[in-house]
């Protein structure tokens, strides 16, 4: 054994000696390693970014590879490092033996980091969409029951009805959402409106289109039924068809019959008993609400302060029961009579919802009708009966934006005629809230949108059915060919055959519509013409809506439309030709934003009635001199000169009823010429001016004037600085945004004067290096909204010569910075501790490569405290941070934030964030014994799996 003993320990000897001569040479060999190896980390961090998918996600394997690197160079190597630094000459030998151990670690990880196929793969498709609820009154116990039918083996097909405005919806939306955590369960969870009447076609395509998947145009249901099928078999969903009116078989429209060993459901919700048993459904019936909730759900919706008022109790029960339990009548009549606290009104209202549902047979579709009719007529005002209407005309479960719907209130002259375009807009938001207080319309999406419930909208056309003039509306219903001509009758007042697939009109089509004021065909783009005697007997149209059609041409019968006032032909990228329009004297808007006309339109200058004219047509080339200077009541223009010639200013400048004007100019002497007449059109106008944008630069650019919500606006494309000509800006502007505007390094000297400033956005601007100084202070005190895009030079958000301003920021609301490489600190912490970002609702971080810190000190050496500093943000609802691959801190170590709002936390791509240092308590007590309990919060973190 003693034998052995003496090689061994040669051999060991011999490796310290040579581990302690080569000390300094296997060092150089491991930092030259691990510099090769950040490089590649590097490299492979770039291209992750380059391929960056909402629908890929890096592989776990690249994932922990990443993380291994990322712990050799930024963990061991500086351990080493510090190690080599303060190694003695004895120690050399043991420190070299690890030296050599970890080349090996290197060269290992190094060469797993070749990944010669994709670094990422297909991330797996949402389970489904999560969709917007309201509270749930009464449905609780039917809930369960119909979960209890998801989640068991024996119920395959489950039918949800009763009569309309019950809750069905209401309720099934509550269970999808919660579907959606069942990730074991299903692997799709589908949520399809069925159209009245059923198109099989269109069900295809939407169940087809909720799976992402596409279903190859056929042409016949067959054969999309076979294709969905294929696509349906391959996955376990549980499918929900909302809405069901009519019957229909499974196998006719492609849907797999759900079974035992599939394990698929099916929930269809429907009106009508005999459409859940022609499908074998198991029957859940959502039945009434009890009084009391009943009478819970009223006082919720009218204000509880009603009960304040003693004699009004009693009233207000009776009133109740009248609304027989159901959810939707009672949300209805309680908006009807918010805000109502005369006793002897209350009685009245009482007396008429009892009138109106006088010999009502119960559970008839006549009982709610009834109900909500009472609403409709407590409005007590034609005009504002009309504006409700009116929103029937849209498709079902159309969602309206508010601008659109109250301009199409002024066309068609149901909102009285005021001083000024602005003040019937005002006026129109006063009737639109109208009508969303009493719950007649609900706001959808954002605050920007509305839509109308169907069961409410079915009230609606029943309303005009028994009218003197009546509706004909069949939108969105997939037709491909105009009504019949025996449908267009005399009494007609309003016909809506809006986004259907309608291709032709007969030629020798001749509907008498006599009474005929308004004719909607938005949106059948196959559309390519309208025979000449289609229009020649509707002697009272006003109102034509062409827009998205196909139509290449107006036929000349449209110049004996003698009342015509409003004609949209938005969209209609085919129209190259149309007639003269020097006879229709009452024309007050025309509508020609994205046509394909050439030439403007022939006696454009006749039109002495004109209000609004959009002329932004990107072919049009030519506007001859004097025409815009003759339309003396012009009151809204737009033509933006991103696509084609300019308005000319002094044209502009005659039209002294000019509210609105959106244009842009070729030289920035034209655009400061045009600044100082903005006064001649009074300060409640708004403007929308901009600098041309370079042919070359022209694609893709048409986004960024499709959004119209600001007042007063100007962007500056490339704009020149320098020569005898110097940058005049508005006073009042409320929206600037400045792009690749290479030549400046400070703005802001340019912004001193804007103090109704609300909205900011730079975008590429190469030069600048800093956003706020103290010149431009008294602007960021009433910013509400602040967009950096791409400005690689930028430096600091803030750079103050004294002490940060107690107010800066303090009404802002939202700010976005993407792609500003050179940027390490979003803002300092003394703009917190000063109280400043008191208003900040969202933070948006992305792309940002050089981004350390969110908050930071100025001084970060000179602020250590071994005391928690808490920097409240009351109001921040969001914060989303994306491909900070530097960011280590979101506030200073020991600090922590103080958010009572936050309602959503997003990190992706931060891989050295290890800790979310925010919390959320609420500023006051709810409840005597504990906190209010605070909504979920929605958090999304990817990163590696240590988080």
């Amino acid at each position: 054994m003693e034998s052995n003993i003496g090689p061994v320990l040669g051999s060991v000897v011999g490796e310290h000696v040579d581990c302690h001569r080569n000390f300094q040479n296997d060092v150089d060999d491991l930092r030259k390693r691990v510099a090769d190896l950040k490089r590649r980390r590097n490299d492979k961090v770039a291209e992750l970014r380059i391929v960056d998918d909402l629908e890929k996600q890096v592989k776990e394997e690249v994932q922990g590879w990443l993380e291994d690197a990322r712990r050799f160079i930024e963990i061991e190597m500086p351990d080493i490092e510090e190690q080599v630094q303060n190694v003695s000459y004895l120690s050399r030998g043991s420190l070299g033996r690890r030296v050599r151990q970890k080349i090996q670690d290197v060269r290992e990880i190094y060469n797993r980091g070749s990944f010669p196929e994709s670094l990422v793969i297909e991330r797996p498709p949402p389970i489904g969409i999560t969709l917007p609820i309201e509270n749930m009154v009464g449905e609780v116990d039917v809930k369960e029951k119909i979960w209890g039918y998801l989640m068991s083996h024996e119920v395959g097909i489950i039918g949800v009805c009763g009569i309309g405005g019950v809750g069905k919806t209401t309720v099934m939306k509550h269970i999808h959402n919660e579907l959606l955590n069942e990730a074991t369960k299903f692997k799709k969870v589908v949520w399809v409106t069925v159209s009245h009447p059923l198109i099989v076609f269109r069900l295809q395509g939407d169940i087809a289109s909720a799976m992402n998947k596409s279903l190859p145009d056929y042409g016949d249901e067959l054969n999309q039924a076979s294709r969905l099928m294929e696509v349906m078999k391959t996955v376990k969903y549980a499918l929900i068809l909302d809405d069901v009116w009519d019957k229909f078989t499974l196998h006719r429209v492609g849907i797999p019959e759900p079974t035992t060993e599939n394990g698929c459901k099916i929930v269809i919700t429907s009106r009508s008993v005999d459409v859940c048993n022609y499908l074998r459904c198991q029957m859940v019936k959502v039945p009434l609400l009890s009084a009391q909730e009943s009478l819970n759900l009223f006082l919720d919706k009218v204000g509880r302060d009603i009960l304040r008022i003693p004699k009004l109790e009693e009233i207000l029960k009776l009133m109740v029961a009248e609304c027989a339990g159901l959810p939707l009548a009672i949300v209805v009549i309680a908006g009807s009579m918010r805000g109502v606290e005369d006793i002897f009104e209350w009685r009245n209202a009482l007396r008429e919802l009892r009138q109106c549902v006088v010999n009502t047979e119960k559970d008839s579709e006549d009982e709610i009708f009834n109900r909500l009719k009472f609403s409709h007529d407590r409005l007590r005002n034609s005009s504002i009966q009309n504006c409700f209407l009116y929103c029937s005309l849209y498709p079902e479960d159309w969602v309206i934006r508010k601008e659109d719907l109250i301009e199409n209130w002024i066309c068609e002259g149901l909102v009285e005629k005021l001083g000024s375009r602005r003040e019937m807009h005002d006026k129109g938001h006063v009737i639109l809230n109208r009508l969303l207080n009493n719950c007649l319309i609900e706001e959808a999406n954002k605050r920007e949108n509305v839509k109308m419930h169907d069961v409410v909208r079915d009230m609606a056309l029943r309303v005009k059915s028994t009218g003197p003039s009546k509706f004909m509306v069949k939108a969105k219903m997939r037709l491909t060919e105009i009504p019949e001509e025996d449908e267009w009758t005399e009494d007609l007042d309003k016909v809506s055959l809006m986004e259907n697939e309608i291709s032709y009109i007969p030629i020798n089509m001749f509907p008498k519509c006599l009474m005929l004021s308004t004719l909607i065909l938005k949106g059948n783009a196959e559309l390519r013409q309208i025979p000449e005697c289609f229009l020649a007997n509707m002697p009272l149209l006003k109102f034509l809506d062409l827009s998205y059609t196909g139509i290449e041409a107006l036929p000349n019968s449209i110049c004996s439309l003698k009342n015509l006032t409003t004609l949209i032909l938005c969209g209609c990228q085919r129209l190259e030709r149309m007639p003269s329009l020097s006879k229709l004297k009452a024309l007050k808007k025309l509508d020609l934003d994205g046509a394909g006309l050439c030439v403007a339109p022939e006696g454009i200058e006749m039109l002495e009635n004109l209000e609004y004219l959009h002329l932004s047509c990107p072919n049009l080339r030519e506007l001859p001199v004097g025409i815009i200077g003759k339309l003396f009541r012009l009151q809204y223009l737009r033509k933006h000169q991103i696509f084609s010639t300019e308005v000319r200013v002094e044209e502009v400048a005659r039209l002294k009823m000019l509210e609105c004007f959106e244009g842009g100019f070729d030289l920035l002497k034209d655009f400061n010429s045009f600044v100082s007449k903005l006064k001649h059109f009074g300060r409640g106008s708004h403007y929308w001016l901009t600098t041309a944008v370079p042919e070359e630069d022209r694609e893709g650019y048409f986004w960024k004037f499709t959004k119209n919500d600001a007042l007063k606006r100007v962007t500056l494309f490339k704009c020149k600085m320098g020569g005898e000509d110097e940058l005049v800006l508005p006073d009042d502007l409320q929206d600037l945004r400045i792009e690749r505007w290479n030549t400046v390094h400070d703005i802001t000297n340019f912004l001193k004067n804007l103090t109704q400033l609300r909205t900011y956005a730079l975008d590429g601007c190469e030069a600048i290096e800093c956003v706020v100084t103290s010149s431009s202070l008294m602007v960021m005190n009433n910013l509400e909204e602040l967009s950096l895009w791409s400005l690689c030079s930028l430096r600091d958000l803030v750079k103050m010569e004294k002490t940060i301003s107690s107010h800066i920021f303090s009404n802002l609301k939202e700010l976005n910075v993407v792609a500003c490489s050179k940027l390490n600190k979003l803002f300092p912490c003394e703009l917190l501790q000063c109280q400043g970002l008191q208003n900040l609702e969202e933070i948006h971080v992305e792309d940002c490569l050089g981004m350390e810190d969110i908050m930071g000190w100025e001084e970060e050496e000179g602020n250590q405290t071994t005391t928690t500093a808490t920097f409240t943000l009351p109001k921040l609802r969001s914060l989303y941070l994306d491909c900070l691959p530097e960011l280590k801190k979101i506030c200073p170590e020991r600090g922590v934030m103080d958010c009572v709002s936050l309602d959503s936390i997003c990190i992706k791509n931060c891989p050295k964030v290890k800790r979310i240092p925010i919390k959320r308590i609420p500023l006051c007590l709810g409840r005597e014994n504990g906190l209010p309990a605070l909504p979920a919060i929605k958090v999304e973190i990817y990163n590696p799996k240590e988080w």
